[in-house]
């Protein structure tokens, strides 16, 4: 497409040499515009409210399904009338279904919008975020190991970190 084809509507994108691309932004920081954290950004903000308005809706919706089936859906959207689960198998999707009334009726009265449709789509699930494993604490055979080796070492600094790690047993 040419400059010309362009309707005069159209944002168009003027060229800005290199050189003058700092200078243009130091007008701004001069005339006091800051840089916003992205997560305070409208849009961002934004997008991060509804991915937490729809995680809470989630939880809820999937508490009072059977524990098995709990963990093999998940809520993907709430949009114009209608609530989108998605399931990892056809299997699941259809034991899904048959819980479609009851979460129709709960999304119905924990949102507040008229939903009036349900669908389920087969798609992989996003992971969960693991809670981090406490750490094992050490044995005291281990300890005694640490120390053993520690003894027998010659550099002081190696020493003292086996020394160090000793003393964090049970």
């Amino acid at each position: 497409m040419q400059p010309s084809d362009r309707s005069p509507g159209r944002n168009r994108i003027s060229p800005v040499a290199p050189s003058n691309q700092a200078g243009a932004i130091a007008p701004a920081l001069k005339s006091g515009l800051t840089a916003l954290p992205v997560g305070e950004s409208p849009p961002v903000a934004a997008l991060l409210a509804r991915a937490r308005a729809l995680d809470a809706l989630d939880r809820q919706l999937r508490q009072p399904l059977p524990d098995a089936l709990r963990r093999q859906c998940r809520l993907a959207t709430v949009q114009s009338g209608r609530i989108v689960f998605l399931a990892t198998s056809s299997t699941w999707a259809a034991k899904l279904r048959l819980h479609q009334n009851a979460i129709l009726a709960h999304a119905r009265t924990t949102s507040g919008l008229p939903i009036e449709k349900f669908a389920v789509k087969v798609a992989a699930l996003p992971p969960v975020p693991r809670e981090p494993a406490k750490p094992k604490p050490l044995s005291k055979a281990s300890a005694e190991h640490l120390r053993t080796v520690a003894r027998s070492l010659s550099d002081p600094e190696l020493r003292a970190a086996y020394l160090k790690l000793a003393s964090l047993a049970e």
